[in-house]
């Protein structure tokens, strides 16, 4: 399955419908997209029963993770897996929290199914922006409050109504809580980036105008389910974890919150350990604890992305190459020495064609995409035959 690509949905279907495993109540809905990051807003990994082509992007996995916790959320709930009906279901639900509505010109583009319509739709959801230059050029690009859909859906799946002013209340408390918690300890530039990300990730409510005044706190009681309540605590968890620090394990911030929601000590100190175990196996891999300048974030960002699109369209672009025969030599040149400025000038005139003729590759030809040619040179000998490469080392398990 490539989320990336068009019928990713219908694929989806046909996997966990093929699938005797899978998550059997909400219980282990949670714990399971707990685990991938998804709950955190930080998407690690997708559920182990999911099986994928190509290593994924931050936000692929956010795309698969929210569909699985959409779909066995649906299940558990409803008894059925009906994957149609719940395709339906689900567009009816984003419809009615008025997201993104599918406009006219794009039902033309994606088609009538509702699947189709749904991945643009998701897509939207996935995405801080949704313009092309901020996807490929942010190294932070997915929507961390993802969770609170699933939440709605759960809702809306016992009572449709008044769903939007639901999750407007869901989103309303995250922030409150995120933002206090926040003030609780000493920040630093991991928090600062996390209270970005969260506040980025505002759908429902204007982060710009509320008032975090500590009067969200009243509604936590008696106002919201087990469930909501825990999705609160683990996100208070998350805010206040510390790797120079075991004060986050004593935080009265957190034991304050924590009882508020309605859970004992043990409870919390679960929650707290959790969080841990999350950042002790992920901590490598999580955007906002990386410190680096922003060159070296858009480099990396930029590296990542062009890697995937030249995999992933690896034979389209040796059909082109080998249809011109120059630019071969010239990229199987720069493998071992630099290349002249006029030589330069003739590779990146001739590969604006190959990406003329490969859709998935046209951010090249945005303004300013002549700087991820030095990245693409670097990274398109790999599709070229060895011999054009007598320098290229062969790893141990490369084949």
């Amino acid at each position: 399955m490539n989320p990336s690509a068009t019928g990713w949905i219908n694929k989806f279907g046909q996997l966990v419908n093929s699938k005797a495993h899978g998550y059997t109540d909400f219980s282990e809905v949670y714990t399971g997209l707990k685990k991938t990051g998804f709950v955190y807003g930080i998407n690690t990994k997708v559920s182990r029963f999911i099986e994928t082509e190509h290593a994924l992007s931050e936000d692929e996995k956010a795309k698969i993770n929210l569909l699985t916790a959409l779909y066995y959320t649906y299940v558990t709930e409803v008894n059925s897996t009906d994957f149609e009906v719940f395709l339906d279901k689900i567009f009816q639900f984003y419809k009615d929290l008025e997201i993104n509505p599918i406009s006219f010109f794009d039902k033309i583009l994606t088609g009538s199914k509702t699947s189709a319509q749904l991945e643009k739709l998701i897509g939207s959801r996935i995405y801080l922006e949704d313009n092309l230059i901020s996807k490929t050029f942010n190294s932070i690009i997915t929507n961390s409050l993802l969770f609170i859909d699933v939440l709605a859906f759960k809702r809306y799946l016992e009572q449709e109504r008044d769903i939007r002013l639901h999750a407007q209340e869901l989103e309303y408390i995250a922030i409150n809580i995120t933002y206090h918690a926040l003030n609780s300890k000493e920040k630093n530039k991991s928090d600062e980036k996390l209270a970005q990300l969260f506040a980025s990730s505002l759908t429902f409510i204007d982060g710009e105008t509320q008032d975090f005044d500590g009067s969200y706190r009243n509604k936590l009681l008696h106002n919201f389910s087990t469930w909501e309540n825990r999705y609160f605590l683990d996100i208070a968890c998350l805010t206040v974890w510390d790797d120079q620090s075991q004060e986050y394990r004593e935080s009265e911030f957190i034991f304050g919150i924590g009882k508020d929601l309605g859970f004992n000590t043990q409870q919390i100190n679960r929650s707290l350990e959790e969080v841990t175990s999350f950042f002790d196996k992920n901590a490598e891999t999580i955007p906002f604890l990386k410190d680096k300048n922003f060159a070296v974030q858009f480099y990396d960002s930029m590296s990542k992305v062009v890697n995937k699109l030249i995999l992933r369209n690896s034979k389209r672009l040796q059909k082109e190459l080998s249809e011109s025969a120059e630019l071969v030599s010239l990229l199987s040149k720069s493998t071992v020495k630099d290349l002249s400025a006029e030589e330069k000038k003739k590779v990146k005139n001739q590969l604006v064609d190959i990406f003329k003729s490969i859709p998935s590759l046209a951010i090249f030809m945005l303004p300013g995409g002549a700087l991820l040619l030095p990245i693409f040179i670097k990274l398109i000998p790999q599709l070229l035959p060895s011999s054009f490469d007598e320098n290229r080392i062969e790893k141990p398990t490369e084949k």
